[in-house]
């Protein structure tokens, strides 16, 4: 009857909109397990780059502490190095200083020698002869000149030393220069092979 028709009918049609609803739930399932799937694939992925980050973190920083303790060992060496030069510049100083004072003693005494020995010439010239005078002259002039000679003879040697304690002070000096330099070059190596494995590392990710 047309009764049954409209309600077989409808009963088809409430199966079918249960089956589309059905369908459409199963769908909806299978999509939001693939996105769920998806998300932890990506979680799983972000974990991973988060390690190797922390790794080359780790090894940036032990880098970087490696090159701080290079860095204070050389500024140690930089530092006695320039102690010890300024105490031999000190102690070159020194010698000189007590070479000249030595020096104008003698020179001291040879000038009060002569005033002495003038002195007593004029006083001893009516008791001595002109020749036995004219003899402790000579005498004297040839123990002034041995003196003058043995005097200029250390003042050339100790100059000599002068200028190779001054030329080894100048070699220490270039050295310093050229070991700080070294180690600057070293630094800018180490930091510019560090930035270029962090960007090749992220490059690769």
């Amino acid at each position: 009857t047309f009764q049954t028709n409209i309600l077989t009918e409808l009963k088809n049609w409430k199966l079918n909109l249960i089956q589309h609803h059905k369908l459409q739930m199963r769908q909806e399932k299978e999509k939001h397990a693939a996105h769920v799937k998806q998300l932890q694939n990506e979680m799983e992925n972000l974990k991973e780059l988060l390690h190797t980050y922390e790794i080359s973190i780790s090894r940036k920083d032990e880098v970087i502490t490696n090159l701080t303790q290079a860095l204070e060992k050389q500024k140690e060496r930089v530092e006695l190095m320039r102690k010890f030069t300024l105490w031999r510049i000190q102690h070159v100083k020194t010698k000189q200083e007590e070479y000249a004072n030595s020096i104008a003693e003698r020179h001291f005494r040879t000038v009060l020698m002569k005033k002495v020995w003038a002195a007593w010439r004029s006083a001893s010239e009516v008791r001595w002869k002109d020749k036995v005078a004219r003899a402790c002259q000579l005498r004297a002039e040839d123990v002034c000149v041995q003196l003058t000679n043995d005097y200029e003879a250390k003042i050339a040697e100790l100059t000599a030393t002068l200028e190779q304690r001054k030329a080894e002070i100048l070699r220490l000096h270039s050295e310093r220069d050229q070991y700080e330099d070294t180690m600057k070059k070293a630094f800018m190596r180490g930091v510019c092979a560090l930035n270029l494995e962090a960007m090749t590392m992220f490059q690769s990710k």
